[in-house]
């Protein structure tokens, strides 16, 4: 019984998190969830998004958020890039309000300033974590 118990909790564990979709194994939003920053712009920068893989949040869609504005609404195992004009950005993450289940009927704000340099590229993350719910994080190369 103690083996069967020492094998299940880690197990269950790993379910309360979220994981990285790992290069080339998150797929490309669909054009109906692109909404912004699209177009590429004479000197501007990129910003890539891509959401972790995780059962928490999984039914639901996020809204990413450039400069406050709803630039894309993301999936699980999903990314994402937009193309900015120099300067510092606001990224975010929210509800999407285009979603008429449960998930839209929470709270979710998360912002970070981000500064974007002409031919700059910078990625970032959802997660989604039981303890602290959904968060978008810089990676670092």
């Amino acid at each position: 019984m103690r083996m069967i118990c020492a094998f299940l909790l880690p197990l269950a564990l790993v379910g309360c998190g979220s994981v990285p979709a790992g290069a080339g194994k998150s797929t490309p939003i669909p054009s109906e969830r692109l909404l912004a920053y699209q177009q590429p712009v004479e000197g501007s920068g990129e910003i890539v998004v891509n959401r972790d893989i995780g059962m928490l949040g999984g039914g639901c869609y996020v809204a990413v958020l450039v400069d406050r504005q709803v630039a894309a609404r993301i999936g699980i195992g999903e990314s994402v890039s937009f193309h900015v004009p120099p300067g510092t950005r606001v990224l975010g993450i929210g509800l999407d309000e285009q979603d008429d289940t449960l998930c839209s009927k929470g709270r979710l704000r998360r912002e970070l300033a981000v500064p974007v340099a002409n031919g700059e590229r910078l990625h970032f993350r959802i997660v989604s974590e039981a303890k602290s719910g959904f968060d978008i994080r810089p990676v670092t190369p």
